[in-house]
C-alpha cells in the first residue's frame, strides 16, 4: 500500500492504523501533529484512524523559541 508521507512515496507492507505508522517513524510520545488529506487528526484517534490507498500525511513537530 501507498500513501504520500510529507510530499514523498512511501510504502507500507498492509494498511494500518495511524498510530503504528507513527510508532514505526520513532515518533511515539514526541510533540507532533498530523494531517491527513489536509485534515488534523486528533492523537486519541491516531489508534483507531486506518491509513488508505494514496492518503496524503503532513507529520509536522512542534518546534520551541521566541
Amino acid at each position: 500500500m501507498n500513501i504520500v508521507l510529507n510530499g514523498e512515496q512511501h510504502q507500507l507492507a498492509a494498511p494500518q492504523a495511524l498510530s503504528e505508522l507513527i510508532g514505526s517513524l520513532n515518533l511515539s510520545g514526541q510533540a507532533i501533529a498530523v494531517a491527513v488529506n489536509r485534515q488534523i487528526i486528533a492523537r486519541p484517534q491516531w489508534h483507531v484512524y486506518l491509513l488508505q490507498e494514496q492518503d496524503k500525511v503532513d507529520v509536522v513537530r512542534a518546534i520551541g523559541g521566541g
